[in-house]
């Protein structure tokens, strides 16, 4: 009687004819010797022959009696998410690992992500952001771009993964039975968090290394189905009417939930202000700052329109009317933010980063007093 497959590796490709021999074969080096294993690799038609490439990689390859690869040719592009779902129809194992072709997934990890599931865990993240963790290659944009993702998932879908935005995790296959997924990007882990709340979670330290070959699929596209699938998510759940709450009670809620949001937003600002004052630009700290305003404004925008004041009218009239006043507001603030600034490192010489947290800090409160009133109409005691 054959020996059942225990997990299977679904690896999603699109022209990854460089990478894809090595990772396969790094895989079957690094996967426990008693663990019968499957390789899925799930190919978008990719113009390189990568698909071809797999099976006679497979056809060529001996002396794996635990190892076996098969490939899955799709007619067309279409998309990561997909991809993945396509592969997990066709896995034979009880655990599910996830991984990209392109090495930024060390294999040597498999062993440890398999282990954490045998033992305890339905959930193993190969995380960037808990200790021990890091990354290498990415440029500062990147960097940034990927903080503020991590943050609104966080923040907004109230995950507590340190790094929900993950494409390299492990799980048992029948977390998902029944599972819906409608999220059309490539953040399947962070719909399984949200979806799956009260799984056994483990993350695993590890250093994600920038492509060698080949090109990133991050782009405009991606960044678009992100922040329309973080919608989705937050409203996942969301019970269309809740009880009544004593006014204090209230108040207090929605304020806790514009701190948070100014939590981000303060990430955002810092983060920016920092990188700008002292990288490659080496601009000014003043106009650094202004920077990182601007773009924790807007974010703090859609965060708090959305989850600390549940206004899910997106019309543009309303929602640019209301853009224009939250700019406004926060404006108000940024000129306090500045002032304190310019006062607490010209003429008291305190440290900028320190005085732009007391500036950011004391700008807050009165942002949440003004926007709760104006911009989205609530009562002050509410």
């Amino acid at each position: 009687m054959a020996q059942e497959t225990q997990v299977s590796i679904i690896i999603p490709t699109y022209n990854e004819s460089q990478n894809i021999r090595q990772i396969l074969k790094s895989i079957g080096e690094h996967i426990p010797k008693n663990v019968l294993t499957e390789a899925i690799v799930v190919d978008d038609n990719s113009p390189d022959g990568t698909g071809k490439i797999v099976e006679d990689y497979w056809k060529s390859i001996k002396g794996f009696t635990n190892y076996t690869i098969n490939v899955i040719h799709r007619k067309a592009k279409e998309g990561l998410s997909s991809a993945v779902l396509n592969g997990i129809q066709h896995a034979r194992g009880d655990t599910i690992v996830v991984m990209d072709s392109d090495f930024s997934h060390p294999p040597s990890l498999i062993p440890k992500m398999i282990e954490s599931i045998k033992s305890q865990y339905d959930l193993v993240v190969a995380s960037r952001y808990t200790k021990g963790g890091g990354i290498q290659g990415w440029s500062i944009k990147r960097k940034i771009m990927s903080k503020v993702a991590t943050k609104i998932a966080k923040s907004g879908l109230g995950v507590d993964a340190q790094d929900p935005m993950s494409g390299f995790f492990a799980f048992r296959k029948n977390i998902i039975n029944g599972l819906k997924f409608d999220t059309k990007g490539y953040k399947m882990l962070l719909e399984i968090l949200v979806k799956r709340r009260g799984v056994k979670i483990h993350e695993i330290p590890y250093t994600f290394i920038d492509r060698e070959f080949g090109s990133s699929k991050l782009g405009t596209l991606t960044i678009l189905n992100y922040l329309r699938d973080v919608w989705k998510l937050y409203r996942f759940g969301k019970p269309e009417k809740v009880n009544e709450k004593r006014a204090s009670v209230k108040f207090l809620s929605k304020a806790a939930r514009f701190f948070t949001v100014g939590a981000s937003g303060l990430a955002v600002n810092f983060i920016a202000s920092l990188l700008f004052a002292s990288g490659p630009s080496e601009l000014w700290y003043l106009h650094a700052n202004m920077i990182g305003i601007a773009l924790s404004m807007t974010s703090n925008f859609v965060l708090n329109k959305a989850w600390t004041f549940g206004d899910r009218d997106f019309g543009l009239k309303r929602t640019a009317a209301q853009y224009g006043k939250f700019v406004a507001f926060s404006s108000f603030g940024a000129l306090v933010q500045l002032g304190m600034v310019f006062y607490l490192v010209d003429s008291n010489g305190l440290s900028y980063p320190i005085a732009l947290v007391l500036a950011v800090i004391t700008a807050a409160f009165s942002n949440f007093i003004l926007n709760k009133r104006w911009t989205f109409r609530e009562k002050v005691w509410a």
